[in-house]
């Protein structure tokens, strides 16, 4: 399978009651991922938005920045991240992310459903 990137799905939206708008690429469907992931996009946050804090039960999100840098809320702890470091919320746990560079914050996002 092969998808055009022309072709992607693009939604721009505020995440989880978050600062602004942020821009999501849908890289596949749910069915192209066999019930085993509900989401796996390219998000782009640009400077002062964010993903606001969310739980994640029954699976587990990943967040592979590639871009910029954010502030990760990890299960209440904040992190610096920046272009190469992967973060990861599953199990109940709590995550979100802000943008606090003065560039947009690009990233992967990956949600895995746990079986």
């Amino acid at each position: 399978m092969m998808t055009l990137g022309e072709n992607c799905k693009v939604v721009d939206t505020c995440i989880q009651n978050g600062k602004g708008e942020c821009h999501i690429k849908h890289l596949t469907d749910k069915a192209a991922m066999y019930d085993n992931a509900r989401m796996f996009a390219h998000v782009t946050i640009p400077a002062g938005c964010s993903i606001g804090d969310h739980p994640h039960n029954g699976e587990t999100e990943f967040y592979y920045i590639l871009k910029g840098e954010g502030r990760f809320n990890d299960n209440g702890e904040e992190k610096t991240v920046h272009a190469g470091d992967i973060c990861a919320t599953g199990y109940g746990e709590v995550h979100g992310i802000e943008n606090v560079g003065s560039e947009d914050l690009e990233m992967i996002a990956l949600i895995v459903l746990e079986k």
